[in-house]
């Protein structure tokens, strides 16, 4: 620590990373946020980048960005925050689209080898001052020639130039963790481990880290002190920094091991779910098989003959894929076989957004098939929930023999959290709900358990218990193919009744749930939002409590209670009303109002506290 420089210890704090495509801010706002959770602080993470492979470099479109909310207290880290106090800008067009979301008090770290003249006309600068042009206070801007600086750092290191420049990154996260005195060393194991394969690589980056940590402690950066985060744990335990998409593998492997069941993978690439199958491929010592298939249709296919032949089968997508799905996962309602269909839910329609989030797909997941189709329906509310939801998901597809949607979205997905590492106490018993000793000899695919009304699963192969299945309506007693009109009448009807019959949680009410004036109802990911702008308005003298749901087929057994206890209802949905919607024809007379934004980005607490507090 530079002498004379005091350490002002914080509660919480937001750094946004931006810059081009290809100058690593997503690595370095992955690296800060991994720093921060093993350090024990709660974090939530928000990558926001474009969907181009590689836009024109300097350009307003090429801008991507990384947020990192960071807290002393892992249980209230829920949003990565409106906006930041620290923003890294490592050119013009980063400064220029992210400034926005920037608080007026921010501490801004440029690097001004990027604001040259032609920096700034790419970047649709008027003219040279640029900090003027966004009304920037300049005693907030920490400029530092970051480009210059690496070229010093690395002149003798024996890279290209072009590989030097590819570390410029890691100097802005140096002065970062200078700032909020950070362990320096995590991020060397990091480095060392992200290019293991190129030792060389690795520490060509720890010398820059290193730079940029010297920079902040020999010039003081302009700043008057330095800041630390504590952490205050209300969970002891083992944490990690986890994505939702990481946890949700982790959570299909979890549910199969305690199943005892082998996991298999059907996949096709696409933006957001694929690191669902990359992170799924590296678990083959855990009897995990992974399948890229060559396209959606066959992924969600194989996915169903792996179920049939006895595996747990699971097809990972985003919306344009369950489109393709659609056909399969029929196929799997018929032949009532235990399936996890995950769609990662981005935005649309079509190709739409495919780097954004929305929650658009609701409704396409519980009627978007042929038929009277229906499956049960998950949705996780955080990057750190994702693995309790696809543990859920996996449960109820094997002791209910059905096929189930788990309907994530990009922002939770690609989001990270700290996470702490669940014991094998903390997991729920699963039961696959196999063919009776007593049924061999006889056995009938559709006969059913007269509690939950699921069929029992059996294993084809097995002496005993021969079967057939397929995609035409069976006779529900021999298994025969029916085209018997009051026969299908009764199949319709007990495929609804297995899925009504799931028992699922009561839906919980938080904040002031015994006398609440309003309640904010919502799903999936927006919870972190919803909850943030709930205490916003409890400090605010209001009476507000709010209702999440994670289970939305079947609803809740306590919905209908719970939603007309109270006067005012606000359901709040990155759609146009799905949620709203598929409540009001589960309960009758009920009539909320809406809070409804399709921007492809997250909510904003603010936004929602005068929009609510307005009702």
């Amino acid at each position: 620590m530079t002498e004379g420089m005091t350490v002002k210890e914080l509660h919480e704090v937001v750094v946004r990373f931006s810059g081009d495509s290809g100058d690593g801010m997503q690595l370095a706002g992955n690296i800060f946020s991994t720093i921060s959770a093993t350090e024990g602080n709660g974090i939530s993470t928000f990558p926001d980048y474009p969907a181009d492979i590689r836009a024109p470099q300097g350009s307003l479109t090429g801008v991507s960005g990384y947020q990192v909310h960071v807290g002393d207290d892992v249980d209230e880290v829920l949003t990565p925050g409106d906006k930041c106090d620290v923003l890294v800008a490592m050119n013009a067009a980063a400064l220029k689209t992210q400034i926005k979301f920037a608080k007026p008090t921010a501490t801004i770290i440029i690097d001004t080898n990027s604001f040259k003249e032609t920096d700034l006309k790419k970047a649709e600068f008027r003219g040279y001052d640029y900090l003027e042009e966004l009304c920037i206070d300049r005693d907030r801007v920490v400029a530092c020639p970051i480009t210059n600086m690496v070229k010093e750092a690395l002149k003798d290191s024996g890279l290209t130039m072009k590989a030097i420049l590819k570390s410029r990154n890691m100097f802005a996260l140096g002065i970062v963790c200078w700032l909020f005195n950070r362990n320096l060393e995590l991020g060397r194991e990091f480095l060392r481990k992200k290019f293991a394969k190129k030792p060389q690589v690795a520490e060509a980056n720890i010398a820059v880290l290193e730079a940029g940590w010297n920079y902040g402690e020999h010039t003081q950066a302009s700043v008057p002190h330095t800041y630390r985060i504590e952490t205050h744990h209300k969970h002891p335990g083992r944490y990690m920094d986890i994505t939702g998409n990481k946890a949700t593998a982790y959570g299909l492997i979890a549910a199969t091991e305690k199943a005892g069941l082998q996991l298999y993978l059907g996949s096709y690439p696409i933006t957001p779910a694929t690191d669902i199958l990359h992170e799924l491929a590296k678990h083959k010592s855990l009897g995990v098989i992974t399948v890229q298939a060559e396209d959606e249709l066959a992924a969600c296919a194989s996915a169903i003959g792996a179920s049939f032949a006895g595996a747990l089968g699971v097809t990972s997508t985003s919306g344009p894929g369950i489109c393709l799905k659609s056909e399969a996962m029929n196929l799997a309602v018929m032949d009532e076989l235990p399936l996890v269909v995950i769609d990662v839910q981005r935005g649309g329609p079509s190709t739409g957004l495919p780097t954004k989030a929305e929650q658009t797909d609701l409704l396409q997941v519980l009627f978007g098939r042929n038929g009277e189709s229906p499956m049960p329906v998950i949705a996780p509310k955080s990057p750190t929930d994702c693995f309790t939801a696809a543990y859920w998901a996996c449960k109820i597809a094997v002791e209910h023999v059905t096929p189930v949607v788990l309907l994530s979205d990009a922002f939770i997905a690609n989001g990270s959290a700290a996470w702490r590492l669940p014991t094998d106490n903390d997991l729920m018993p699963i039961h696959p709900h196999y063919a009776t000793e007593a049924q061999r000899g006889h056995y009938t695919p559709y006969e059913r358990d007269p509690k939950t009304m699921a069929r029992y699963w059996a294993i084809p192969g097995t002496q005993g218990y021969e079967h057939i299945l397929g995609g035409l309506e069976k006779d529900g007693a021999t298994g025969e193919i029916s085209n018997d009109p009051e026969n299908h009448n009764r199949m319709v009807h007990l495929r609804r009744e297995k899925v009504q019959r799931i028992e699922v949680p009561d839906l919980q009410v938080e904040g002031d749930a015994d006398d609440a004036d309003l309640l904010i109802v919502g799903w999936g990911g927006t919870y972190g939002h919803l909850y943030a702008a709930m205490e916003a308005l409890q400090a605010q003298g209001r009476r507000v409590a709010l209702a999440h749901f994670e289970f939305i087929n079947p609803l809740p057994k306590n919905t209908a209670d719970v939603l007309r206890r109270y006067k005012k209802v606000v359901v709040c949905e990155q759609n146009l009303g799905q949620l709203a919607a598929w409540l009001r024809a589960n309960i009758d007379g009920f009539a909320p109002l809406q809070y409804n934004e399709v921007k492809g980005q997250p909510f904003k607490v603010e936004e929602l506290v005068n929009y609510l507090f307005a009702q």
